[in-house]
C-alpha cells in the first residue's frame, strides 16, 4: 500500500486527486495540505511514500517545501503536479528534489501510473524532457559538481547513469546490461550517493555538470576504476 498526501491550495485539485487515488486498492491518501508549510510538517509527522506537490502555494512554495521535505523525510518521494511546463522551472523543481514531474492536464490513471513509477525507481520523464534539461544545465551550470578522486563513478555505473539518461526503466537497463533488478537498484543507490543526488533525474543533471556524461550521452569523460 502506497501512503499518499496531497498538498495543493485549491480544494478542487485536493478533490479530484483523492477521488481519483481512492479508486486504486494500492493507494491510500494519509492527509493533505493547504500549503508548503503544513507539507513540510505532515511529511514529518506521518511520513508519507509519496507526496503530490503543487508548486504555487501560499506561506510556502513547492520549490522550498521540496528542499525542505527532502532534509525531515528524505525517504519520501515528491511527486511534483503543476501548470508550469517550461524546462527552466521544470530544471528547478527537479533539482529541489523531486522524483517526477507532471503538469495538471493529467488526471486520474496517467497520475496512479506515474506514483507507481516513481516508488519503483522508474523515470516519469521521456526522453526528450531529459534532453532539454541537459541541454538547459550544460549552458546555464549555475551549480558546478567537482567529485573527489574516491567519488568518481565506475564504468558500470556510467553505462547505468546513461541508460537513465536516455529515459531506460530499471527491468529495462537489467535487460540491457545482463543484471539483475537488485543489482541495478544497488548501482543507482551508489550513484546517487556519489552524486549527492536524490533521484534519478537529479543524478543525471550532477553527472553532466561534473563532466562524466557528453550532451549525445554516450560520451564518457571521467576517469573511471
Amino acid at each position: 500500500m502506497t501512503r499518499v498526501l496531497i498538498a495543493d491550495d485549491h480544494k478542487f485539485i485536493r478533490q479530484a486527486l483523492r477521488s481519483c487515488l481512492d479508486k486504486e486498492q494500492d493507494m491510500e491518501v494519509i492527509g493533505e495540505a493547504t500549503d508548503g508549510e503544513q507539507a513540510v510538517r505532515l511529511s514529518a509527522q506521518l511520513s508519507p511514500d509519496v507526496i503530490i506537490m503543487d508548486i504555487e502555494m501560499p506561506v510556502l512554495n513547492g520549490l522550498e517545501a521540496t528542499r525542505q521535505i527532502r532534509k525531515v523525510s528524505p525517504d519520501t518521494i515528491i511527486l511534483v503536479l503543476t501548470i508550469h511546463d517550461d524546462r527552466e522551472y521544470i530544471l528547478h523543481i527537479l533539482e529541489a528534489g523531486a522524483a517526477g514531474y507532471l503538469t495538471k492536464k493529467a488526471m486520474g490513471k496517467e497520475i496512479a501510473c506515474a506514483i507507481r513509477a516513481v516508488t519503483s525507481g522508474e523515470s516519469i520523464l521521456s526522453e526528450d524532457i531529459m534532453k532539454q534539461l541537459l541541454t538547459y544545465a550544460f549552458r546555464y551550470p549555475t551549480q558546478p559538481l567537482v567529485l573527489d578522486h574516491g567519488e568518481k563513478l565506475t564504468a558500470r555505473e556510467i553505462q547505468v547513469l546513461e541508460l537513465v539518461a536516455k529515459g531506460a526503466s530499471n527491468k529495462a537497463i537489467a535487460q540491457t546490461l545482463n543484471l539483475s533488478l537488485n543489482t541495478v537498484k544497488k548501482y543507482l543507490m551508489g550513484i546517487f550517493d556519489k552524486l549527492q543526488a536524490s533521484s534519478r533525474t537529479s543524478a543525471v543533471i550532477n553527472a553532466q555538470r561534473a563532466g562524466l556524461i557528453s550532451m549525445d550521452l554516450g560520451d564518457q569523460r571521467s576517469s573511471t576504476h
